[in-house]
């Protein structure tokens, strides 16, 4: 069992000029869905947001185009379950309907002490460091993986 958990934070740049651009009303009729299938998958632990039950508003880049995704979960498996085989892979398939190419990453994860909800600025700086440098035990993309520490710890002895 693991003493850890695992963070997330994802961006995307929508082609509408904000959330209420015709262009993203598909999108956004989904989200409390979407959201919702997230919080029953399991290993699903917390995400962030905000008065209106979803992360929207929040503007951490000071970009009305740019919306943001910080969640917690009890592994890489149960987020890949969720992002892969749930309705949320047809969002990912369509993700060009909405959602302008983006050239730095776009999805940094980390291993969080079990119990730690990270906050809105520590997943931004994640982002940008794995922005600016490889991949690492301290923040990694979905194709670059790394295990928990705890595992690294069991393995080590």
């Amino acid at each position: 069992m693991s003493n850890y958990h695992l963070a997330e934070i994802n961006i995307a740049k929508m082609k509408g000029v904000d959330i209420n651009d015709p262009i993203m009303k598909e999108f956004v009729d989904n989200l409390d869905f979407v959201n919702t299938l997230a919080e029953k998958s399991e290993g699903f632990v917390w995400r962030l947001k905000d008065d209106t039950d979803n992360a929207t508003s929040l503007n951490p880049y000071n970009d009305e185009q740019i919306i943001i995704n910080v969640s917690v979960w009890e592994n890489i498996e149960t987020l890949e379950h969720y992002m892969y085989k749930t309705f949320h892979s047809e969002f990912l398939k369509r993700r060009k309907e909405w959602f302008q190419k983006f050239g730095k990453a776009h999805t940094a994860m980390w291993w969080i002490p079990k119990g730690h909800i990270p906050t809105l600025e520590e997943a931004v700086e994640k982002l940008d460091y794995l922005q600016q440098n490889r991949a690492s035990e301290l923040v990694f993309d979905l194709k670059n993986k790394f295990p928990s520490p705890s595992l690294n710890k069991t393995k080590a002895k």
